[in-house]
């Protein structure tokens, strides 16, 4: 009987140690966080906000800045958590990449994933989509959060799944000028809701004119752009100091939202040139201003 006992406190022992290295392992382990953003629903409610339309051939996006802006939000408010990926959903003819998907798609840490356009230029099967890559992601315990930049009401089903799986979902939204551009439903289902306004998207959508990117001197090229990245990376130093640009590296490659748009208003004075909605040549500027920070530390 003695044997019995001291045999089951042996094992009782033994469970406990396994659960307790099983916790460790959990605790060492970093949270992660995507973003998921439905394009149809960006475009329509932010171009309904900045540019008083909701059609999207009468708006220029810069989705790179606004990206880089979506994921430093998510820096700042999953501090403790490391990015998975941002997954971009939009429709196309046939799931054939427009040539803006396909920039979109060239992006690190984006993943494009196409539903279908019918003759209505309707977005088809975008919402599956969504659903799939969130119960997913969340069953295999891939992401701790997810942040979801939608407001059609087909989406609960996709948060249901997830948090089914452990995953707490935070609803993004897109201010509205006037009542709501989100379904009820998923605002009742969400972990927690958050609502960009006017100014954060601002830097990034514009109403589309024919003159828009057009220049006495012509479009600059990329090397132009990047020399004109380390030019500005070059002032800043000397003129906010070593310190303050040193706390940006950590960031690679990706620059807080208002350090970005202040790179890009002073690019544009200097090459009296607009770069929004040109994603290369953001990108070359952006290129340029971190080579020039680099070499300095």
């Amino acid at each position: 009987m003695n044997d019995d006992l001291a045999a089951l406190h042996a094992r009782i022992d033994r469970t406990n140690e396994l659960l307790q290295r099983m916790l460790a392992e959990v605790a060492k382990t970093p949270s992660t966080h995507a973003i998921f953003v439905d394009a149809g629903y960006l475009y329509a409610a932010a171009g309904r906000l900045v540019a008083g339309t909701e059609d999207r051939r009468a708006v220029d996006l810069d989705a790179e800045g606004l990206i880089d802006a979506l994921i430093d939000k998510a820096r700042t408010i999953f501090a403790d958590s490391r990015l998975l990926r941002v997954y971009w959903y939009d429709g196309a003819r046939r799931r054939i990449h427009t040539s803006e998907q396909q920039t979109i798609a060239e992006l690190p840490d984006v993943k494009v994933r196409l539903g279908n356009l019918n003759a209505n230029n309707q977005q088809k099967g975008v919402d599956s989509l969504i659903r799939s890559d969130l119960e997913s992601l969340a069953r295999h315990r891939a992401i701790s959060d997810a942040a979801l930049l939608g407001g059609d009401e087909d989406l609960v089903s996709a948060v249901e799944a997830a948090q089914g799986y452990g995953a707490r979902v935070h609803l993004w939204g897109i201010e509205a000028p006037e009542g709501r551009n989100q379904a009820e439903p998923l605002l009742w289902e969400v972990d927690s809701q958050r609502t960009f306004d006017l100014d954060f998207f601002k830097p990034y959508v514009s109403r589309r004119t024919a003159q828009v990117h057009e220049s006495a001197a012509g479009r600059p090229s990329r090397e132009d752009v990047r020399f004109v990245g380390a030019q500005i990376a070059a002032k800043w130093l000397a003129a906010r100091g070593r310190d303050t640009l040193v706390e940006l590296l950590p960031g690679h490659p990706y620059l807080p939202g208002s350090v970005d748009q202040d790179l890009l208003v002073e690019a544009e004075g200097l090459l009296q040139y607009s770069l929004r909605g040109q994603a290369d040549l953001r990108r070359a500027l952006r290129d340029g201003f971190w080579e020039h920070l680099r070499t300095q530390y």
